[in-house]
């Protein structure tokens, strides 16, 4: 017999398992399916994000960076070390460890907020009095409103499949058992410079082959210019402008051939090779064809401004749905969906969410970039600040990068800010703050910030905003 919920969420990742939580939190009694599985077959909740993307790559990159630290930057402190070393299955322990304090975490939110956990791969079955009918493992589940949340996946190359032994996905990434001499990325995204400044900075020489002609085209160019020319002193090699031809496999690792900027024949041959050319939104076994539920030619859940499918009662959120594929995004929408059901009017604003990319230094930005403004004519000012002048970024001894203020040149509200720099990840959270409530430049210059504080530098690039830098 089916058990009868009025919400059924479909996918436990970060949209998911948000989603049903702010359900409960609302009276609905709710179920969440999930299919991860952990090292021994039990549940593991929280998706790609939690277990084979952010949550263990910045596992990694936490102790990688400290790694770097001891290796090039203690003797600066008076710090001596010797026969420094590096135990690769002991990072990996303890990436794993992280991951699953998180899996538990989850698990343990859902008991204390009532949400009924079912671990297996959900799908639709049919429309039912009541509902939708959702199978999952030999259980049956009748939920009045269906909330998908199933992610997505890594893309793959076109005759280059992951075996995630030399051609790796972000899976295959986080388990490489030990520092490959040679390591080759395709693709310099988010997932390719964070993983390939993980492998860096453990030894590895690393080459990133990027199709496009620009770095980072969806970062503010100035910003972009300043991490490019920031990891290219650190030893990251990246080709921009390459087309990439055959890629094979042997025993002693993977040749890829390629086109250089010029369209010279290269190869490049490496012990491992990363491919992060992107995502895909993941339907795979949700039987959306059961039910009509509608799919674009991505193969993404179309829905509407408000995350309704095409079916009365049926909702998509996240990966699977069009957007940015961000878990913050997954979940802002997942809050605002659970909150519509109750007929509130849950508000998720595409214009403040935030991205960031967690290398050395770090990438943050919210809002539009410079060359936007200027592809729309959009009248702007312009202020930046740069972390040398920071007393806080000297005595972390990190003075890499600026902070960017955009601003309407009649109105002076904020109209993007992009950070490249220590802590930029914590730092623009200040900014999303501004925006969301319109603030000007003005309002971030006249707020008083500690000192000696990298927040500071913001506060100055609003100032710069206007010319009035106090401390540059």
């Amino acid at each position: 017999m089916a058990q009868n919920f009025d919400v059924v969420v479909i996918g436990g990742g970060p949209g998911g398992y948000i989603a049903a939580i702010r359900a409960a939190q609302l009276g609905f009694k709710t179920a969440c399916i999930d299919e991860w599985k952990n090292a021994a077959g039990g549940p593991a909740p929280g998706g790609t994000c939690t277990n084979v993307g952010c949550i263990p790559s910045k596992a990694l990159l936490q102790s990688s960076e400290h790694y770097e630290q001891a290796g090039h930057h203690f003797a600066d402190h008076g710090i001596g070390l010797k026969d420094l070393s590096i135990d690769v299955t002991k990072m990996l322990a303890r990436k794993d460890t992280v991951v699953k304090q998180n899996n538990d975490g989850i698990l343990y939110l859902f008991k204390k907020n009532k949400v009924t956990f079912f671990h297996g791969r959900g799908s639709f079955v049919k429309a039912t009095e009541g509902g939708w009918e959702v199978a999952v493992g030999g259980e049956s589940l009748v939920g009045k409103n269906v909330i998908v949340a199933t992610g997505s996946n890594a893309r793959a190359l076109p005759g280059a499949q992951f075996d995630e032994d030399k051609i790796l996905s972000n899976d295959g990434a986080l388990r490489v058992g030990a520092v490959p001499k040679k390591l080759g990325l395709i693709g310099a995204g988010v997932i390719g410079l964070e993983m390939g400044s993980v492998w860096r900075r453990l030894g590895a020489e690393v080459t990133v082959l990027e199709g496009l002609p620009t770095f980072l085209g969806a970062v503010d160019e100035q910003i972009a210019k300043e991490a490019h020319k920031a990891f290219t002193k650190q030893g990251l090699k990246i080709e921009l402008g390459v087309k990439v031809g055959e890629i094979k496999t042997g025993r002693s690792g993977v040749q890829v051939a390629y086109a250089d900027a010029k369209g010279e024949a290269r190869t490049l041959a490496v012990d491992k090779l990363i491919v992060s050319i992107g995502r895909v939104p993941n339907t795979i076994g949700l039987d959306a064809d059961a039910v009509g539920l509608k799919l674009d030619e991505r193969g993404a859940i179309v829905v509407d401004a408000e995350c309704r499918t095409n079916l009365p009662g049926v909702w998509a959120v996240g990966d699977v749905v069009r957007g940015p594929m961000l878990a913050h995004k997954a979940e802002e929408e997942g809050v605002a969906v659970a909150e519509r059901i109750a007929g509130q009017h849950g508000h998720v604003n595409f214009n403040t969410i935030p991205w960031v990319i967690y290398t050395s230094p770090e990438i943050a930005w919210v809002g539009e970039t410079e060359q936007q403004l200027k592809a729309r004519g959009a009248a702007y000012k312009a202020g930046t600040f740069p972390f040398m002048a920071n007393g806080r970024a000297r005595a972390l001894g990190d003075t890499t990068g600026m902070v960017k203020f955009l601003a309407d040149a009649v109105s002076d509200e904020i109209l993007g800010v992009h950070i490249v720099g220590p802590q930029a990840s914590e730092l623009i959270a200040e900014a999303v703050v501004a925006m969301e409530f319109r603030a000007s430049s003005e309002d971030i210059a006249r707020i008083c910030h500690a000192h000696p504080s990298l927040s500071e530098a913001t506060k100055e690039a609003a100032l710069a905003v206007d010319k009035r830098t106090l401390n540059f």
